[in-house]
């Protein structure tokens, strides 16, 4: 399952229902302690209400193992 299959009705914290996604590259991405050299980019589910992140998420966790470690997709 992806990140993005994950479906999100309601805001915990308004109850807003309007979400935006937005995703977090370049210098702040997430970085595999297997390997300084891996890295994957965050995204983000963001309430349109109220601002808050309802949910984060790896985009491709793959990338965050070595290349002999990954799944064949």
């Amino acid at each position: 399952m992806k990140g993005t299959d994950i479906k999100i009705d309601f805001c915990p914290f308004c109850n807003g229902t309007e979400f935006v996604r937005a995703y977090q590259s370049g210098h702040a991405t997430l970085q595999s302690r297997e390997s300084f050299w891996h890295s994957a980019d965050l995204e983000f589910i963001i309430c349109r209400r109220c601002g808050s992140v309802v949910r984060s998420y790896v985009k491709d966790p793959e990338k965050l193992l070595k290349k002999a470690d990954r799944r064949e997709s």
